[in-house]
Protein backbone atom coordinates (compact mmCIF):
# COMPACT_ATOMS: atom_id res chain seq x y z
CA UNK A 1 0.00 0.00 0.00
CA UNK A 2 1.56 3.39 -1.28
CA UNK A 3 0.53 6.35 1.41
CA UNK A 4 -0.26 8.91 -1.56
CA UNK A 5 -0.53 12.74 -0.33
CA UNK A 6 -4.25 12.63 -1.89
CA UNK A 7 -5.18 9.37 0.78
CA UNK A 8 -3.36 11.09 3.63
CA UNK A 9 -4.88 14.05 3.79
CA UNK A 10 -8.63 12.27 3.04
CA UNK A 11 -7.50 10.88 6.71
CA UNK A 12 -5.97 13.84 8.34
CA UNK A 13 -9.13 15.55 8.32
CA UNK A 14 -10.57 12.77 11.07
CA UNK A 15 -7.44 13.83 13.39
CA UNK A 16 -7.26 16.64 15.78
CA UNK A 17 -3.80 18.00 16.58
CA UNK A 18 -2.24 21.15 17.34
CA UNK A 19 -0.68 21.43 14.07
CA UNK A 20 -1.27 20.23 10.61
CA UNK A 21 1.83 18.96 10.20
CA UNK A 22 1.22 16.75 13.37
CA UNK A 23 -2.33 15.82 11.95
CA UNK A 24 -0.53 14.73 8.52
CA UNK A 25 1.70 12.50 10.69
CA UNK A 26 -1.21 11.07 12.98
CA UNK A 27 -3.35 10.05 9.30
CA UNK A 28 -0.25 8.22 8.45
CA UNK A 29 0.28 6.24 11.43
CA UNK A 30 -3.73 5.03 11.53
CA UNK A 31 -3.89 4.34 7.84
CA UNK A 32 -0.65 2.13 8.12
CA UNK A 33 -2.30 0.71 11.27
CA UNK A 34 -5.31 -0.10 9.40
CA UNK A 35 -4.08 -1.61 6.91
CA UNK A 36 -1.83 -3.43 8.92
CA UNK A 37 -5.09 -5.12 10.68
CA UNK A 38 -6.67 -5.48 7.43
CA UNK A 39 -3.39 -7.84 6.03
CA UNK A 40 -4.12 -10.15 8.94
CA UNK A 41 -7.45 -10.55 8.78
CA UNK A 42 -7.34 -11.40 5.11
CA UNK A 43 -4.84 -13.52 6.28
CA UNK A 44 -6.62 -15.17 8.80
CA UNK A 45 -9.87 -15.56 6.21
CA UNK A 46 -11.45 -13.51 9.16
CA UNK A 47 -15.20 -12.35 8.22
CA UNK A 48 -17.85 -10.85 10.19
CA UNK A 49 -21.20 -9.06 9.92
CA UNK A 50 -21.43 -4.97 10.25
CA UNK A 51 -23.02 -3.90 13.40
CA UNK A 52 -25.35 -1.26 13.40
CA UNK A 53 -25.37 1.00 16.05
CA UNK A 54 -28.63 2.81 18.20
CA UNK A 55 -28.29 5.59 15.86
CA UNK A 56 -28.86 3.70 12.76
CA UNK A 57 -24.85 3.89 11.40
CA UNK A 58 -24.19 0.78 10.10
CA UNK A 59 -20.34 -0.63 9.64
CA UNK A 60 -18.28 -0.96 6.76
CA UNK A 61 -17.16 -4.33 5.93
CA UNK A 62 -13.61 -3.49 6.48
CA UNK A 63 -14.44 -1.85 10.45
CA UNK A 64 -16.16 -5.37 10.69
CA UNK A 65 -12.90 -7.54 10.23
CA UNK A 66 -11.22 -5.50 11.97
CA UNK A 67 -13.32 -5.89 15.12
CA UNK A 68 -14.23 -9.06 14.63
CA UNK A 69 -10.03 -9.80 14.32
CA UNK A 70 -9.38 -7.94 17.58
CA UNK A 71 -12.13 -9.64 19.71
CA UNK A 72 -10.71 -13.43 18.16
CA UNK A 73 -7.42 -12.08 19.01
CA UNK A 74 -6.88 -10.41 22.05
CA UNK A 75 -7.98 -12.64 25.14
CA UNK A 76 -8.79 -10.20 28.33
CA UNK A 77 -9.08 -12.17 31.36
CA UNK A 78 -11.51 -11.32 34.15
CA UNK A 79 -9.54 -9.34 37.05
CA UNK A 80 -9.49 -11.51 40.31
CA UNK A 81 -11.20 -10.33 43.87
CA UNK A 82 -8.32 -10.05 44.33
CA UNK A 83 -7.33 -6.77 41.99
CA UNK A 84 -10.50 -5.51 42.46
CA UNK A 85 -10.04 -5.22 46.43
CA UNK A 86 -6.95 -3.96 46.07
CA UNK A 87 -8.44 -1.19 43.86
CA UNK A 88 -11.23 -0.21 45.67
CA UNK A 89 -8.74 0.19 48.97
CA UNK A 90 -6.72 2.32 47.07
CA UNK A 91 -9.17 5.06 45.49
CA UNK A 92 -12.39 4.40 47.41
CA UNK A 93 -13.25 7.62 46.68
CA UNK A 94 -13.39 6.85 42.41
CA UNK A 95 -15.99 4.46 43.22
CA UNK A 96 -19.28 6.41 44.95
CA UNK A 97 -23.02 7.37 44.16
CA UNK A 98 -22.83 10.19 42.31
CA UNK A 99 -24.42 14.00 44.05
CA UNK A 100 -28.15 14.67 43.50
CA UNK A 101 -29.15 18.03 43.20
CA UNK A 102 -32.84 19.21 43.78
CA UNK A 103 -33.05 22.09 41.42
CA UNK A 104 -35.85 24.38 39.37
CA UNK A 105 -34.37 26.92 36.81
CA UNK A 106 -35.94 29.31 34.18
CA UNK A 107 -34.27 28.89 31.08
CA UNK A 108 -34.40 32.55 28.56
CA UNK A 109 -33.72 30.15 25.34
CA UNK A 110 -31.84 31.96 22.95
CA UNK A 111 -28.28 31.43 20.61
CA UNK A 112 -25.02 33.41 21.18
CA UNK A 113 -24.58 33.95 17.61
CA UNK A 114 -27.14 36.48 17.37
CA UNK A 115 -25.93 39.31 19.24
CA UNK A 116 -29.16 41.05 19.86
CA UNK A 117 -31.06 38.18 20.86
CA UNK A 118 -28.57 37.50 23.31
CA UNK A 119 -28.22 40.70 25.04
CA UNK A 120 -31.77 41.07 25.53
CA UNK A 121 -32.05 37.59 26.55
CA UNK A 122 -29.08 38.11 29.16
CA UNK A 123 -31.11 41.29 29.96
CA UNK A 124 -34.52 39.33 30.77
CA UNK A 125 -32.15 36.78 33.07
CA UNK A 126 -30.51 39.82 35.14
CA UNK A 127 -34.02 40.93 35.80
CA UNK A 128 -35.77 38.05 36.72
CA UNK A 129 -32.91 37.04 39.24
CA UNK A 130 -33.10 40.84 40.65
CA UNK A 131 -37.08 40.27 41.51
CA UNK A 132 -36.18 37.04 42.90
CA UNK A 133 -33.37 38.55 45.58
CA UNK A 134 -36.47 41.18 46.21
CA UNK A 135 -39.30 38.32 46.39
CA UNK A 136 -37.91 34.55 46.63
CA UNK A 137 -41.13 33.26 46.80
CA UNK A 138 -42.45 33.94 43.16
CA UNK A 139 -39.80 32.18 41.44
CA UNK A 140 -42.51 29.31 40.04
CA UNK A 141 -44.34 32.31 39.05
CA UNK A 142 -41.97 33.60 36.89
CA UNK A 143 -40.79 30.76 35.59
CA UNK A 144 -44.50 30.22 34.10
CA UNK A 145 -43.86 33.43 32.77
CA UNK A 146 -40.43 33.27 31.23
CA UNK A 147 -39.07 30.02 31.10
CA UNK A 148 -38.69 28.33 27.72
CA UNK A 149 -38.09 24.75 29.31
CA UNK A 150 -41.36 22.22 29.51
CA UNK A 151 -40.46 22.39 33.27
CA UNK A 152 -41.77 25.93 33.30
CA UNK A 153 -45.30 24.65 33.46
CA UNK A 154 -44.84 23.13 36.83
CA UNK A 155 -42.82 25.90 38.06
CA UNK A 156 -39.80 25.55 36.87
CA UNK A 157 -38.75 22.25 39.13
CA UNK A 158 -36.65 19.29 37.70
CA UNK A 159 -36.51 17.37 40.59
CA UNK A 160 -33.64 15.29 41.59
CA UNK A 161 -30.61 15.48 39.11
CA UNK A 162 -26.99 13.98 38.88
CA UNK A 163 -24.62 16.29 37.38
CA UNK A 164 -24.05 13.98 34.44
CA UNK A 165 -28.06 14.43 33.58
CA UNK A 166 -27.54 17.83 32.40
CA UNK A 167 -24.40 20.25 31.01
CA UNK A 168 -20.86 20.59 32.82
CA UNK A 169 -21.70 24.19 32.69
CA UNK A 170 -25.15 23.82 34.70
CA UNK A 171 -23.62 21.43 36.57
CA UNK A 172 -20.76 23.16 37.19
CA UNK A 173 -22.72 26.14 38.79
CA UNK A 174 -24.68 24.03 40.80
CA UNK A 175 -21.71 22.65 42.89
CA UNK A 176 -20.42 26.31 43.34
CA UNK A 177 -24.01 27.17 44.90
CA UNK A 178 -25.61 26.51 48.58
CA UNK A 179 -28.90 24.28 49.07
CA UNK A 180 -31.69 27.42 49.23
CA UNK A 181 -29.58 30.14 47.04
CA UNK A 182 -30.36 30.85 43.40
CA UNK A 183 -27.26 31.51 40.96
CA UNK A 184 -26.13 34.97 41.76
CA UNK A 185 -25.90 35.41 37.25
CA UNK A 186 -27.07 33.74 34.46
CA UNK A 187 -25.99 30.24 33.52
CA UNK A 188 -24.68 29.49 30.32
CA UNK A 189 -25.63 26.45 28.35
CA UNK A 190 -25.53 25.90 24.66
CA UNK A 191 -29.85 25.71 25.02
CA UNK A 192 -29.43 29.40 26.55
CA UNK A 193 -29.20 31.31 29.93
CA UNK A 194 -30.62 29.64 33.05
CA UNK A 195 -31.85 31.22 36.12
CA UNK A 196 -31.03 28.43 38.71
CA UNK A 197 -32.03 27.20 42.21
CA UNK A 198 -30.83 25.03 44.46
CA UNK A 199 -33.22 23.43 46.78
CA UNK A 200 -31.26 20.75 48.43
CA UNK A 201 -27.62 19.09 47.68
CA UNK A 202 -27.77 15.09 48.63
CA UNK A 203 -24.18 14.28 48.46
CA UNK A 204 -23.13 10.70 47.12
CA UNK A 205 -21.67 8.18 49.27
CA UNK A 206 -18.37 5.39 48.45
CA UNK A 207 -20.23 2.66 47.56
CA UNK A 208 -19.49 -0.34 49.19
CA UNK A 209 -17.09 -2.78 47.99
CA UNK A 210 -19.38 -5.66 46.50
CA UNK A 211 -21.60 -2.75 44.58
CA UNK A 212 -18.53 -0.97 43.39
CA UNK A 213 -17.57 -4.54 42.15
CA UNK A 214 -18.76 -4.50 38.62
CA UNK A 215 -17.57 -1.09 38.01
CA UNK A 216 -13.66 -1.73 39.10
CA UNK A 217 -13.88 -4.98 37.18
CA UNK A 218 -15.08 -3.45 34.23
CA UNK A 219 -12.54 -0.33 34.60
CA UNK A 220 -9.17 -3.00 35.37
CA UNK A 221 -10.48 -5.14 32.45
CA UNK A 222 -10.67 -2.17 29.92
CA UNK A 223 -7.12 -0.78 31.29
CA UNK A 224 -6.08 -4.45 29.81
CA UNK A 225 -7.51 -4.40 27.11
CA UNK A 226 -6.04 -1.42 26.20
CA UNK A 227 -2.24 -2.36 26.56
CA UNK A 228 -2.92 -5.56 24.85
CA UNK A 229 -4.61 -3.93 21.87
CA UNK A 230 -1.40 -2.10 21.88
CA UNK A 231 0.80 -4.41 21.73
CA UNK A 232 -0.93 -6.50 19.07
CA UNK A 233 -1.07 -3.97 17.03
CA UNK A 234 2.98 -3.31 17.79
CA UNK A 235 3.26 -6.94 16.34
CA UNK A 236 1.32 -6.87 13.41
CA UNK A 237 3.05 -3.58 12.42
CA UNK A 238 6.53 -5.25 13.04
CA UNK A 239 5.60 -7.65 10.42
CA UNK A 240 3.83 -5.49 7.69
CA UNK A 241 5.87 -3.69 5.05
CA UNK A 242 3.58 -0.76 3.66
CA UNK A 243 5.66 1.84 1.07
CA UNK A 244 4.99 5.31 2.12
CA UNK A 245 5.85 5.17 5.89
CA UNK A 246 8.81 3.93 7.76
CA UNK A 247 8.65 3.63 11.47
CA UNK A 248 11.80 2.52 12.97
CA UNK A 249 12.69 0.42 15.98
CA UNK A 250 12.84 1.23 18.94
CA UNK A 251 11.44 4.60 18.41
CA UNK A 252 9.98 7.18 21.15
CA UNK A 253 7.32 9.71 20.85
CA UNK A 254 3.74 8.67 20.59
CA UNK A 255 3.03 7.12 23.98
CA UNK A 256 -0.58 8.33 25.35
CA UNK A 257 -1.89 9.19 21.84
CA UNK A 258 -5.41 8.04 20.56
CA UNK A 259 -5.50 6.55 16.77
CA UNK A 260 -8.67 6.46 14.90
CA UNK A 261 -8.75 2.96 13.04
CA UNK A 262 -12.88 3.77 11.61
CA UNK A 263 -14.71 2.70 14.79
CA UNK A 264 -11.49 0.63 16.51
CA UNK A 265 -9.55 2.92 18.56
CA UNK A 266 -5.81 1.35 19.24
CA UNK A 267 -4.46 3.38 22.32
CA UNK A 268 -0.96 3.85 22.63
CA UNK A 269 0.71 3.08 25.85
CA UNK A 270 2.80 2.25 28.58
CA UNK A 271 5.36 2.57 25.47
CA UNK A 272 4.11 -0.68 23.58
CA UNK A 273 3.86 1.61 20.39
CA UNK A 274 6.19 4.87 20.23
CA UNK A 275 7.24 5.36 16.51
CA UNK A 276 8.48 8.50 14.68
CA UNK A 277 6.47 8.81 11.49
CA UNK A 278 8.63 9.77 8.17
CA UNK A 279 6.11 10.54 5.61
CA UNK A 280 6.03 10.27 1.77
CA UNK A 281 5.68 12.84 0.34
CA UNK A 282 6.25 14.90 2.95
CA UNK A 283 3.72 17.15 4.78
CA UNK A 284 3.77 20.10 2.07
CA UNK A 285 5.35 23.29 2.93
Amino acid sequence: MTLSHALISREAQNHLASTPAAAWTAAALALVLREALAQEARRLRITAEPATDAEGRRETEQEAQLRALVAREIAVPEPSEEECRCLYAQDRDRFRAPDLFEVSHILLATAKNDATAYALARLNAEMVIAMLRAEPDAFEDLARVHSACPSGEIGGSLGLITARQTTPEFAAALRRMEPGSISAGPVETRSGLHVIRLHRRVDGRPLPFEAARPLIAAFLSEAVRRRAEARYVARLLGQTRIEGLEIPAPATGLEGRTLLLGDLIARIDDGAIAAEARVWPQWPS
